[in-house]
C-alpha cells in the first residue's frame, strides 16, 4: 500500500476544514446515513465557537489502494508553531487560496514555510461559487508568489484546481486538464452570468476525484526506508491523563511495534549520539490514524504517521530511535514568542465566588500543562510572588488558553500584554515587527491612515482590489505594540466594513514611545449593583461595560469615558421616591447595549494600571489600585518620577 502524507495550509476562512470534512465523506471515512458534525475536526468547543482551527488535526482516507494522511492545521498567525511543525511530518502541501481574496498575509507565511523545505504544493483555487470568485486572476497571483518566493521549477509546475469545498467539487485549472484523471477542465464548466469565471453545475458527477488523483499522481511518497532500524522525529505532541505525553510523528526509518524498547535522544545536531545521553523506554502504546479515528496498532511501519505513547520527556524537535542504532535526525526550530502576560492570583472582592481553582498552585499547574503540547508557549516566574509570566505568539493565542482555563473552573487576574525584546548585535534594543494587511473601501483609506501614522506604521504597499468593486488592499509593517487597542479602533472607524489580518515579520529597531489609550474609563466607586436609572445618566458621557444587575465593586472599570481622564462614579444610584408624580419624572428609561467584554478586547482595552480579572461566572476590568486615593497617589508619584 503507498502513502501519501499531506498537510492543508491556507489563510484563516479559506476554507481548510470544510474541505476536509467533504473529503472524508467522499472517501467513504463516513457511513451513507450517518448523521456527522459540519467541521468535524473542529472538535474543540472553542473552534466551534469561533469557527477557526486552533489544534492541528489528524486525519487519513484511502483512495484506489492508497493511504492518504490529512492533517489539518491552524490558518492563524498565532497558532502558526503548529504549522511549522507539521510540515516537517509531510511530503507535500494542499495549499488552498481563497477564489476572491487571493494569497493573503498566511497564505505568504506557510507557502514559504513549505517551499523551503522542498514539499510538492497541489494549489487549490477554492469557493469558486462565490459571486466575486475571480479564480484566473487569483491563479496568476499564486504563481507569482510562489516565484517571490524562489520556488524550484517543479514547484512552479504545481497542478492547480479550482473547487468549492463546500459543494463537494474540484476541476482542473487551466493548461493543468492533462494532469491525470478525473473530472475535466474548466472548459467544461458554462461561464456565470454576467461576468467571468466558473460556475459549479447543477449535478456534479465526479465531487473531488480530480483532487484525490491530484493528490495520489503529484504528491511524492515518503522518502523513508522501511529495512533499516527504527527512527522517527516527534513533530507534534498530545496528552492522556491515562498515559501520558504522547509523541505523533512520521516514521522515517524501519518498523516499530507495540512493546517494543526505544531510545528518546536529546535536542542537537544530527548524527550518532553517545548511549550515555540517550533516555530508555517502550512503546506502551502504538496509534495510527483511520478517517477521523486514533486506531491502536501492533506495528507500524516507515513513511506512515503514527503516536506513541509511554515514553517520559518526549519534546518537539527529539527523535525517538531503535535501542541499538542511536542516531538523531535534525531538530525542529519555532518561533519563539513575541508577547507576554503576567497571571495572578484573583484578589478582587469577588474573588472565590464562582472559580473552583483559585490559587497559584492550581493555575501553575494547569498552565505547566499546556506548555506540555504547545510548544511556541512559555512559562516562567515573574518578580513578584504569586505571579506567572506566559508568553505567546499573540493576543488570540494567549487569549484561547485563559477562555478555556475559564471555563475549566480557573479564576485569576491578567496583566495587560507587552512585547519582548531582544538585544541586538550592537547593543540596540530590538522588538517584533508584524505585517499588517488591510482590506477596506476606498472612502475610508483616509482614517485608516490617520489612525495608523501615530503607531509607527510604515506602508509596504497599496492596491486596488481586482473585481472586488471599490476596495483597496493596504500592507504595513509596524510594530506589534502599535497593534495593542488598534483592533476595536479600526472596527468603529471602518464601521465593520474593514478587514485587518497581521502576522509576525521581524525583530527591527525600537521604534519609540506609541500613544496608547486615548480615552479615559468610569470607575465604579462603591460595592453594590449597577441600576438602571445611574446607567441611563452615564451612558450620554460613557460607553457602558455593564448592564442593570451586574455586581459592582470599587475600583471596577464599568465603562468608557467619551473624555481622556478617568472618572469615579457610583453606577448603584437609585432614583429618589418623592410624592411628586409628572411625565417627566416617570419617563421611561432607554439604555444602549452594553459593550460586550471579550477576553481579546479586554487584553488590547487596558493600560499599565489596569487588570482584567478572569472568572467562570465573568471577564470584569479593574484598576490595580482599588482605592481612589491610592490611585491618585501613585499617579503624583509617577509624575514626580518622570520630571
Amino acid at each position: 500500500m503507498s502513502i501519501r502524507n499531506i498537510a492543508i495550509i491556507a489563510h484563516v476562512d479559506h476554507g481548510k476544514t470544510t474541505l476536509v470534512d467533504t473529503m472524508l465523506r467522499q472517501a467513504g471515512v463516513f457511513r451513507a446515513n450517518q448523521q456527522v458534525a459540519e467541521r468535524v475536526l473542529d472538535s474543540n468547543p472553542l473552534e466551534r465557537e469561533r469557527g477557526i482551527t486552533i489544534l492541528s488535526k489528524n486525519a487519513s482516507v484511502r483512495w484506489h489502494g492508497s493511504k492518504i494522511n490529512i492533517v489539518d492545521t491552524p490558518g492563524h498567525a498565532d497558532f502558526g508553531g503548529e504549522v511549522e511543525r507539521i510540515l516537517r511530518m509531510v511530503d507535500g502541501v494542499l495549499l488552498l487560496v481563497d477564489a476572491a481574496e487571493g494569497p493573503m498575509p498566511q497564505t505568504r507565511f506557510v507557502t514559504r514555510k513549505a517551499l523551503a523545505l522542498g514539499l510538492m504544493p497541489v494549489v487549490v483555487i477554492n469557493k469558486i461559487d462565490r459571486s466575486d470568485a475571480r479564480p484566473a486572476e487569483v491563479h496568476d497571483e499564486v504563481l507569482q508568489l510562489f516565484m517571490d518566493l524562489d520556488a524550484t521549477n517543479q514547484q512552479l509546475d504545481a497542478p492547480f484546481l479550482y473547487a468549492s469545498g463546500r459543494d463537494g467539487v474540484a476541476y482542473w485549472g487551466p493548461g493543468t486538464g492533462d494532469r491525470g484523471p478525473g473530472s475535466g477542465s474548466p472548459a467544461n464548466i458554462p461561464s456565470r452570468v454576467p461576468g467571468p469565471g466558473p460556475r459549479i453545475p447543477d449535478e456534479p458527477e465526479a465531487g473531488l476525484t480530480t483532487l484525490f488523483d491530484a493528490i495520489v499522481n503529484h504528491i511524492p511518497a515518503p522518502k523513508a526506508d522501511p529495512n533499516g532500524p527504527f527512527q522517527m522525529l516527534i513533530s507534534t505532541l498530545d496528552h492522556s491523563p491515562y498515559v501520558g505525553r504522547i509523541a505523533i510523528g512520521r516514521i522515517e526509518r524501519g518498523t516499530v511495534h507495540a512493546g517494543e524498547p526505544v531510545a528518546l535522544l536529546p535536542l542537537g545536531e544530527p548524527g550518532l549520539v553517545p548511549p550515555e545521553e540517550a533516555e530508555r523506554g517502550r512503546v506502551l502504546k502504538l496509534f495510527g490514524f483511520e478517517g477521523v479515528e486514533r486506531v491502536e496498532l501492533e506495528e507500524a511501519s516507515a513513511g506512515d504517521i503514527v503516536a506513541l505513547a509511554g515514553l517520559h520527556g518526549v519534546e518537539v524537535g527529539k527523535t525517538v530511535t531503535d535501542g541499538e542504532h542511536l542516531e538523531r535526525l535534525a531538530g525542529i526550530a519555532v518561533e519563539e514568542p513575541t508577547i507576554s502576560v503576567d497571571l495572578m492570583v484573583n484578589d478582587s472582592p469577588f474573588a472565590g465566588r464562582s472559580g473552583k481553582f483559585v490559587t497559584t498552585r492550581q493555575v501553575r499547574e494547569r498552565l505547566y500543562r499546556e506548555v506540555e503540547r504547545k510548544v511556541a508557549m512559555r512559562v516562567g516566574g515573574a518578580d513578584q510572588p504569586d505571579t506567572l509570566t506566559v508568553s505567546g505568539r499573540g493576543e488570540l493565542h494567549l487569549g484561547i488558553l485563559m477562555e478555556t482555563m475559564r471555563r475549566e473552573g480557573y479564576e485569576f487576574q491578567v496583566s495587560r500584554p507587552r512585547v519582548i525584546t531582544r538585544e541586538g548585535e550592537r547593543g540596540e534594543k530590538l522588538e517584533p515587527y508584524e505585517e499588517l494587511l488591510v482590506d477596506v473601501p476606498d472612502g475610508m483609506l483616509g482614517v485608516v491612515m490617520e489612525g495608523l501614522g501615530p503607531r509607527r506604521a510604515q506602508m509596504l504597499d497599496l492596491r486596488n482590489v481586482a473585481g472586488g468593486g471599490a476596495r483597496v488592499h493596504l500592507r504595513f509593517r509596524i510594530p506589534a505594540r502599535g497593534l495593542f487597542g488598534y483592533r476595536s479602533d479600526f472596527l468603529t472607524e471602518t464601521r465593520g466594513e474593514g478587514v485587518l489580518h497581521h502576522r509576525f515579520m521581524e525583530y527591527g529597531a525600537w521604534a519609540g514611545p506609541i500613544p496608547g489609550r486615548t480615552r479615559g474609563v468610569l470607575v465604579a466607586d462603591r460595592e453594590g449593583v449597577a441600576v438602571g436609572y445611574a446607567l441611563f445618566n452615564l451612558q450620554e458621557r460613557a460607553t457602558m461595560f455593564v448592564s442593570p444587575g451586574d455586581p459592582v465593586y470599587q475600583g471596577m472599570i464599568v465603562g468608557e469615558h467619551v473624555r481622556s481622564g478617568d472618572l469615579d462614579v457610583n453606577v448603584s444610584k437609585e432614583k429618589k421616591l418623592t410624592n411628586m408624580r409628572t411625565t417627566a419624572s416617570d419617563e421611561m428609561i432607554r439604555l444602549e447595549p452594553p459593550r460586550q467584554v471579550t477576553l481579546e478586547l479586554a487584553l488590547e482595552y487596558i493600560e499599565d494600571d489596569e487588570l482584567i480579572e478572569v472568572t467562570p461566572g465573568a471577564i470584569r476590568l479593574r484598576k490595580r489600585q482599588l482605592l481612589g486615593v491610592d490611585r491618585r497617589k501613585a499617579s503624583r508619584q509617577a509624575r514626580v518620577a518622570a520630571e
